[in-house]
């Protein structure tokens, strides 16, 4: 095959490369070929010179099938493939403590580096270390709480049966699936990256204070329609008066409103409301512990995400403003409000 074969032939292989270790090794090849330097192509593919001399020279003795993950152009493998099973057993079901690091809980590539060391009397580089677990198919990535208290056949049941029988009946016995929270929105509500100056941090004034707005709102399963009031606090009378407000908002057909256990939605207050109006609206609580369930938490993360973090705000006015700017924004769009929030479940 001439050069310009082998060009056209790199190129295709990148445009259905799957994996991005292989895209890297067809990306490295395919830059030497148009005239790249081997250490230009590390600097651009964030690789040392070597691994890149390694790509061509496999790619040079067996084409594509050279490059190939299941081949490696590099040494052999320290560890067998028993211990690389160990290895990825250890890191994602224990912490560095669990195994004799004392006082270490988040693994680092420089404690997986001297757990294998200890255990197996093998030395790795931090960039060969980084090779190894991303083979393993591991990444460096930001953990996410979860409950403890969360029960998952309890949520599974959920899922699979309670929110499955009621989207049967949407649009024959049930007219609107809503999803209800309530969310404070504070002053300063949190901070998160962002781009700014390298070296130097983006500065939020704040006085130190804890204002903020109270909403509680509805996200219509459905239509993708957002249904969103500003109260003075969170108590029965003011839940109670919320769903006054739905019904208003929704005059006709039969509601499910499917909402967390809070204290406020299982109040006495609310009974002689909800018999009065069985026919119309209908509550459906969520397994304890089960914020994810709850659709509507997506939008308070979209809300502040994209209006509240890394914003001070002088005053309470100023966020109710906001808050009713977002909503209305998106509110244009429902489509994308169902793509975003509603397909989860």
């Amino acid at each position: 095959m001439n050069a310009q074969g082998q060009i056209e032939e790199l190129k295709e292989a990148m445009k259905y490369a799957k994996d991005h270790r292989l895209y890297e090794r067809f990306q490295a090849v395919y830059l030497f070929l148009i005239g790249y330097t081997r250490i230009e192509i590390a600097k651009i593919i964030n690789r040392r010179r070597q691994t890149v001399g390694t790509y061509i020279n496999a790619y040079k003795e067996k084409g594509l099938k050279g490059l190939e993950l299941g081949h490696s152009p590099g040494r052999p493998s320290k560890l067998s493939k028993e211990q690389k099973a160990t290895l990825f057993e250890v890191i994602t079901t224990k912490v560095p403590a669990d195994v004799g690091f004392t006082a270490r809980y988040n693994w680092t590539l420089a404690l997986a580096c001297a757990y294998v060391k200890r255990e197996w009397n093998q030395d790795y580089s931090i960039r060969s270390m980084s090779d190894v677990l991303h083979g393993l198919g591991l990444s460096y990535t930001r953990p996410t709480y979860t409950l403890e208290k969360a029960d998952p056949e309890k949520q599974k049941e959920f899922v699979e049966k309670t929110f499955a029988d009621v989207k049967k009946l949407l649009n024959e016995d049930i007219d609107h699936i809503l999803f209800e929270d309530e969310s404070m929105i504070r002053d300063y509500q949190a901070i998160q990256c962002t781009w700014f100056i390298k070296g130097k941090q983006r500065k939020i004034p704040t006085y130190g204070q804890h204002r903020g707005v109270k909403l509680i709102g509805t996200l219509n399963y459905e239509t993708g329609e957002i249904m969103c009031t500003e109260e003075e606090k969170y108590d029965a009378i003011a839940f109670l008066e919320f769903l006054k407000k739905v019904l208003a908002h929704y005059p006709s057909g039969k509601i499910v409103m499917i909402l967390d256990n809070a204290r406020i939605h299982h109040a006495k207050l609310l009974q002689p409301f909800l018999e009065e109006n069985k026919n119309r609206l209908e509550l459906v609580f969520l397994p304890p512990y089960s914020p994810e369930l709850n659709l509507i938490e997506g939008l308070w993360k979209w809300l502040k995400e994209s209006v509240i973090n890394n914003v001070f705000f002088p005053n309470v006015q100023k966020i109710a403003l906001e808050v009713r700017e977002f909503i209305k924004e998106i509110s244009q769009y429902p489509e994308t409000i169902i793509n975003r929030l509603c397909v989860q479940l």
